[in-house]
């Protein structure tokens, strides 16, 4: 049986068997993936055009931009063909690359958040040698880490997801190929599976909100000894909206992966899911432009402007 599932790959059964529902949401989530592709696509192009906003916080959300869309792109094309075909299939090759370049994104997207609490940081805590302690070279080097960071953790999760014998049901109750449902379907011995899986967990999502949250309690401190209201509503508005990513992201991501096996509700855990991998970062551009008045301003910039050849 181990065999013929590593032929025959899997079967992604996806949210309903209703051909009507099935309809209904590839409207609704083929409408969330093409906000999400143009609303960060816009954000990463308008920051690398805009000299205004070549700064160290943008020139981060431009990066988180960048990874979004790639993140989006793992699941959500192939979860609309499913919707409009009756085969649902994907190959055993297929589902082992789409779980590693979640992992790998997904990692990314941590580290990444991470950075920018740091660079939050210092902008409010240390204004003064800011521009000195942030310079281009730590930035480059704080993103280059992030996607460097999932490289070999992201490969070694898969290996050893895919090093499992799966047998009988090869069906997936599930949008996408992801840990929990694959590891329900493997009938082996997955205990040394469920340790490295809560070990990333830990050092992915855990231990950077413990450090964020470290990082936010001396933002918040600092904050709240600006004399002056304009002064603490303006240093609170430039780091509201990280807040709210973090919370999103790190939240979803936590409880899927730092859990006991036990736990897994593959039929809850898909609405779970649907909020890191596609309804985050569908959000991150809109709340990126609300709240930075200078992101704002720029897209409005550009926008209206002959560069995107159309006005608003």
């Amino acid at each position: 049986m181990e065999g013929q599932n590593r032929s025959n790959g899997f079967i992604l059964l996806g949210f309903t068997g209703n051909l009507e529902m099935q309809g209904l949401l590839f409207i609704l989530f083929f409408i969330m993936y093409s906000m999400s592709l143009v609303g960060n696509a816009l954000i990463s192009i308008t920051v690398r055009l805009d000299s205004a906003l070549h700064t160290p916080m943008c020139y981060f959300i431009a990066n988180l931009s960048l990874v979004d869309i790639c993140y989006t792109s793992v699941t959500a094309p192939k979860m609309l063909v499913n919707f409009l075909s009756k085969d649902k299939a994907i190959s055993f090759i297929g589902c082992a690359a789409q779980l590693y370049f979640l992992l790998f994104l997904g990692t990314t997207e941590c580290f990444l958040l991470a950075a920018m609490a740091y660079d939050r940081f210092f902008a409010i805590c240390n204004p003064l040698r800011y521009s000195s302690i942030m310079s281009k070279r730590l930035c480059a080097w704080l993103v280059a880490g992030s996607w460097a960071s999932g490289i070999m953790l992201s490969l070694g999760q898969t290996s050893l997801i895919f090093a499992l014998p799966f047998c009988g049901d090869n069906r997936i109750n599930y949008f996408f190929c992801d840990i929990p449902p694959l590891l329900q379907l493997a009938c082996g011995d997955i205990t040394i599976n469920e340790i490295t899986v809560f070990m990333a967990g830990m050092l992915i999502t855990l231990i950077p909100s413990l450090l964020i949250l470290g990082t936010y309690i001396h933002i918040i401190t600092t904050i709240l000894k600006i004399r002056t209201s304009k002064g603490r509503q303006k240093a609170f508005s430039t780091c509201s909206s990280h807040l709210i990513i973090i919370i999103l992201f790190y939240g979803s991501a936590s409880i899927m992966y730092l859990r006991p096996r036990s736990s897994y509700s593959l039929e809850n855990d898909k609405f779970l899911a649907l909020l890191y991998s596609i309804i985050t970062p569908t959000l991150n551009p809109i709340i990126y432009s609300l709240r930075s008045k200078e992101i704002n301003d720029a897209l409005r910039r550009r926008v209206s402007s002959k560069g995107f050849n159309f006005k608003i």
